[in-house]
């Protein structure tokens, strides 16, 4: 057996290692002023985190690096909003999106999860880097109810439906979805100059 493929097999234990956690219910607060930014290659494996990124995640930073980032995911998410986000970044065009993030203790945190989308010398896109900040109470509140919908409708039908009903949701606010979420929770004022900050300083190259 090759080491490549003996490192091949180490990683999987270790992946398997990390058990998705059971949700508490908790909340953890996040200051407004924290950036939490990670780094992933195009397949969704986390190659680096920040200081804030790793703290509030609960695991360590060794346990993050080589791991799948939906070992973050909350089960209150909708399989369609990964959907959408993943259609967009794969074709090099940034979105918005507001993430309820799981962590390992098992409390939760909401967060409103910003890209820039990495290319080789090709042109290719090699990895994501995602920036986000702490999503104020108002935002969760109206996307924790949408969200409920979405979710209750792939529980009991499937994405397909759930990707109709969101159609449908923002068709009924005459809004389609960059809209709808820069409204409601792109940072505004000083957080939003924090915000362009913080992105273009880690954005450098």
């Amino acid at each position: 057996m090759s080491s490549v493929e003996m490192g091949s097999m180490v990683k999987k234990r270790d992946i398997q290692a990390l058990s998705r956690p059971i949700p508490t219910g908790k909340e953890i607060k996040i200051s407004s002023q924290k950036m939490l930014v990670s780094k992933t290659n195009s397949k969704g494996v986390i190659i680096y985190g920040n200081e804030n990124f790793v703290d509030i995640s609960g695991y360590s930073e060794s346990e993050l690096i080589g791991t799948p980032h939906n070992i973050l995911r909350h089960p209150d998410m909708p399989k369609a909003i990964f959907y959408l986000m993943w259609q967009r970044i794969r074709k090099g065009k940034n979105i918005m999106a507001v993430v309820k993030n799981l962590s390992k203790s098992g409390d939760h945190y909401w967060v409103t999860t910003d890209f820039d989308i990495r290319r080789d010398r090709d042109g290719k896109i090699n990895s994501y880097m995602a920036f986000r900040q702490s999503a104020p109470k108002h935002v969760v509140d109206t996307i924790e109810k949408l969200y409920a919908k979405m979710l209750e409708i792939e529980s009991e039908h499937s994405m397909d439906e759930s990707l109709e009903y969101l159609d449908g949701y923002l068709e009924e606010r005459g809004v389609d979805y960059d809209k709808f979420i820069e409204d409601l929770a792109a940072p505004k004022g000083i957080s939003a100059t924090f915000f362009k900050k913080m992105k273009e300083m880690f954005s450098r190259d």
